[in-house]
């Protein structure tokens, strides 16, 4: 049954923003690891994060008034968990906070895509345009580090010998992949920036000798060739229909005879409006992207099969961006 609202309701709603601009603007001034030495006064924390510190002192009392920090006369300190959540290391989402925060401005500009029918335009953050490449690789970390292995553990359903991960970024699921398969290799594919990031995450895994790392951009590139699994993790959603096409048929001519292609992706019902995750991640794709959104599973098997793929199947349903679509070359 459809809710039903009231004006309080609706104002609530609008409303919601507030909070996420203060934590957002305190995780792209890194206000937190300000704190990492233990509590300090507003004149301490603008001093190190560069910041004014009328606007600061403002800023550190919407987040104590939001319980993120606590104030203690004029000291301030991080409430519990905040620090291991929003200063870098593991188990933290400062990245994707920030990258967020990117989004926010694109979303801010909805209205005018939908009547214009063209993307947001780019707003860089404090950080400048290298500061949100980067928070926005680590982010893609952040959102799939968790649950990473254990999902490659349920779709590890075919042999393989050596996987492609394309557009692999810092080599999150390359090392799950790698993991699952200890006599596996990987291809790592992306972008001249990325491949840096990668290198560094891959040793420290300690599987940089059983990795290729390969330079290209998958939209105008022909991808490497000889592996018979083929990984495309959030990728599609940033393509039309006709580019995703052309991506799988990249990807068949890659592929050793057999072999597999996953897709890891948000999948929308059919009516497209459920999952409700799905629905609202069309609108970033619209907001960031030319032709990108979110697809149904008929709507990439379609794609798959005109690719010359065969036996398309979903082997994992997700309400978010871990659902994985598998077919044959």
């Amino acid at each position: 049954m459809a809710r039903s609202w009231t004006s309080e309701d609706i104002q609530a709603l609008m409303r919601a923003y507030q909070d996420t601009c203060v934590l957002g603007a305190a995780a792209e001034l890194d206000i937190f690891t300000q704190l990492a030495g233990g509590p300090a006064t507003a004149q301490q924390i603008a001093e190190r994060a560069s910041t004014d510190l009328r606007a600061t002192c403002m800023l550190l009392d919407a987040l104590a008034a939001m319980d993120l920090l606590v104030k203690d006369g004029d000291r301030y300190a991080c409430a519990a968990g905040v620090m291991q959540a929003l200063t870098a290391g593991k188990g933290s989402v400062l990245a994707m906070t920030q990258h967020q925060m990117n989004c926010l401005r694109q979303w801010s500009q909805v209205a005018r895509v939908v009547q214009t029918g063209r993307p947001a335009e780019r707003q860089p953050s404090v950080r400048g345009k290298a500061g949100d490449q980067q928070s926005f690789i680590e982010a893609m970390n952040d959102i799939s580090g968790p649950n990473v292995e254990r999902i490659v553990r349920e779709i590890n359903v075919i042999p393989w010998t050596h996987v492609l991960d394309v557009g692999g970024a810092s080599g999150t699921w390359t090392i799950a992949w790698l993991a699952a398969n200890q006599a596996g290799r990987a291809t790592l594919f992306d972008l001249p920036h990325v491949i840096p990031m990668a290198r560094s995450r891959l040793a420290a895994a300690g599987v940089a000798d059983r990795v290729t790392l390969a330079t290209g951009d998958f939209t105008t590139d022909e991808l490497p060739k000889g592996a018979d699994l083929a990984w495309i993790s959030a990728i599609i959603h940033q393509q039309s229909r006709q580019e995703n096409q052309d991506l799988y048929r990249k990807t068949k001519r890659s592929l050793t005879p057999g072999g597999h292609v996953m897709i890891r992706d948000i999948v929308m019902d059919e009516n497209r409006t459920h999952p409700r995750a799905g629905a609202m991640f069309a609108i970033n794709m619209l907001t960031a992207t030319n032709t990108g959104g979110t697809f149904t599973f008929s709507e990439i098997r379609d794609d798959l099969e005109a690719a010359g793929f065969g036996e398309v199947r979903l082997i994992r349903t997700d309400a978010w961006m871990n659902a994985v679509v598998m077919a044959q070359a």
